[in-house]
């Protein structure tokens, strides 16, 4: 119940925002434009129908069929990536006219002059001359922006030293993924790449931090079936992410064991080379509390027993979880959820909520890598936070 309880909550606030959205999209490009019959009702139209679009894309692939979804999506999803570029375009070109005006005003009163009444025609020819200009550099940014998502992820090579690992043990590698996010515009063919480029690592184990998917499993099981085909020496981990519960956890937490992933809830496994090893920990999303049953991250649970003079390496899906478990002697944390921000501006609005954006940080004596994400979250749009697949190369310190 909680589940649809916080989706509801979801469609209604995503609703609201897309609707203000859209209309200050059509008030700044269309009304102030004055944009001549019958194009201004044809635009208007297509503004309407394009914010109609990624509700039904999103509904859609969950309640009727992902490859109705998949269909509807792709358009609906660029537009979604356009339209907070135009959003945030005309926003910034808003405040520009705002300083402008207020600066005027100011020399007018300081100088006890009369202000001027505005020209109609100048006021049109420059809605006009701003609104193409912010529409050309959105549409390119866009444009740029897709290419950054799908077309080449990173393997971004992250080492990192632990003083608690053994020396024999030097150089062993995590291949990190994160934020999938399949369904919507993301198939199956999108997981089969991933998972060959994730395999020709040559990974000692695999960690996978969350927010896998987007959907339930009966509509999406074929797509993350070429999972099943990564290949670790000491094997493939997983921990929940807030989207997992969005889409039925413990169907997705079966699912994903039944298909060889070991999912890691507030538990932590050894990982042995012989005689020498670490330890491995995972903990349920922040957030996972809320959903009940037994969900909810337990730092204490997922320590408990371990020998302290072994180095730990504990999944989380949120950054912000470190601030939870810096004081049970973790060494290492691997999260993601930030999507590295997704498209620039949000970058700062998700350092401000999380702590942390990317790239590999220290919390006291807590070091934290934050991976940006192999997939993304609505439109297939990045704009400066690139995909990653992480190489985490664990590095003694006494080698």
């Amino acid at each position: 119940m909680s589940r649809w309880i916080t989706l509801l909550g979801f469609a209604t606030a995503s609703i609201t925002v897309l609707t203000l959205v859209h209309y200050y999209l059509w008030r700044r490009l269309v009304h102030d434009t004055r944009i001549p019959h019958p194009w201004r009702r044809l635009l208007t139209r297509a503004l309407i129908a394009l914010a109609v679009s990624i509700p039904v894309a999103m509904w859609s692939s969950r309640l009727i069929d992902v490859r109705i979804g998949y269909t509807i999506g792709w358009p609906a999803f660029v537009w979604m990536g356009v339209s907070i570029l135009l959003f945030i375009g005309l926003v910034l070109t808003d405040w520009v006219r705002l300083l402008r005006w207020g600066a005027r005003r100011g020399l007018v009163m300081s100088r006890g002059l009369e202000d001027s009444a505005p020209d109609p025609n100048r006021r049109q020819f420059m809605a006009r001359t701003v609104g193409g200009a912010v529409v050309t550099a959105a549409a390119g940014t866009a444009a740029w922006g897709v290419r950054e998502a799908i077309v080449d992820i990173e393997v971004n090579e992250v080492p990192v030293a632990l003083p608690k690992l053994p020396r024999e043990l030097d150089g062993f590698v995590i291949a990190q993924l994160s934020d999938v996010h399949v369904g919507y515009t993301i198939s199956r063919s999108f997981i089969e790449d991933l998972v060959a480029r994730t395999n020709r690592i040559e990974p000692d184990l695999i960690a996978i931090t969350g927010d896998l998917v987007d959907g339930d499993v009966p509509a999406l099981a074929d797509a993350v079936a070429p999972l099943a085909e990564l290949r670790a020496r000491h094997g493939v981990y997983f921990v929940t992410g807030n989207h997992e519960y969005y889409s039925g956890a413990d169907a997705w937490i079966d699912k994903l064991r039944s298909m060889g992933i070991q999912v890691l809830r507030n538990e932590h496994v050894r990982i042995d080379d012989g005689a020498h090893g670490f330890d491995l920990a995972g903990i349920d999303d922040y957030g996972a509390a809320r959903y009940g049953g037994d969900h909810g991250p337990d730092i204490e649970r997922a320590v408990a027993g371990r020998d302290a003079s072994r180095a730990l390496v504990l999944l989380a899906h949120q950054p912000r979880q470190v601030y939870q478990v810096a004081d049970h002697g973790v060494d290492l944390v691997l999260s993601g959820h930030t999507h590295g921000g997704q498209i620039w501006p949000w970058h700062y609005l998700v350092k401000a909520q999380q702590g942390f954006l990317q790239g590999l940080e220290r919390y006291r004596d807590t070091q934290i890598f934050i991976n940006r994400g192999a997939g993304y979250w609505g439109p297939p749009v990045r704009v400066a936070a690139a995909p990653e697949i992480a190489k985490v190369v664990l590095r003694s310190e006494l080698a």
